[in-house]
């Protein structure tokens, strides 16, 4: 899948402290990430005030986050152990395209079953467009951007 391994290896790198947090969001911008499908629409959770985009990197982690769902009581409406349909899409479309669209504040948490891998990137100015931002300056002149948070702002 385009880059999504690529992307794994940023999210191990800033976890342990390496690798540039600008470099790993452009890692999220060039992969292809599987984002669940629940009727009709991209599967989603809401987490400290923001609604989060769930994506993974390959079919296994999608997997094991479906069965996580499945022995925590599942979905209403989705039988449990039943498959889960998914989209393919590039990361940036999803923090260009489809975090604006949403009308909230939304990012992207990737690999969200996997404690040691998981990494959320928060909708703050450097991920999403300043216009969707959470710390865009209120008087909408734009000012230098916020630096990345190293840990991609602690949702694991």
């Amino acid at each position: 899948m385009g880059g999504a391994t690529a992307l794994a290896e940023r999210i191990a790198e800033r976890r342990a402290g390496l690798g540039d947090p600008r470099e790993l969001v452009g890692e999220l911008r060039r992969a292809l990430v599987l984002v669940p499908v629940d009727s009709g629409g991209l599967w989603t959770a809401e987490f400290g005030g923001v609604r989060w985009i769930c994506a993974f990197t390959d079919e296994a982690a999608l997997a094991r986050f479906a069965r996580a769902r499945d022995a925590a009581g599942g979905d209403t409406g989705r039988e449990a152990g039943g498959t889960w349909e998914f989209a393919e899409l590039r990361g940036a479309r999803l923090l260009d395209e489809i975090v604006p669209a949403l009308g909230v504040p939304a990012g992207v948490a990737v690999d969200v079953a996997d404690p040691e891998g998981a990494m959320a990137f928060p909708p703050v100015r450097g991920i999403v467009p300043d216009d969707v931002a959470i710390d865009a300056p209120a008087d909408g002149q734009a000012g230098p951007p916020a630096d990345v948070p190293a840990d991609g702002g602690g949702v694991r």
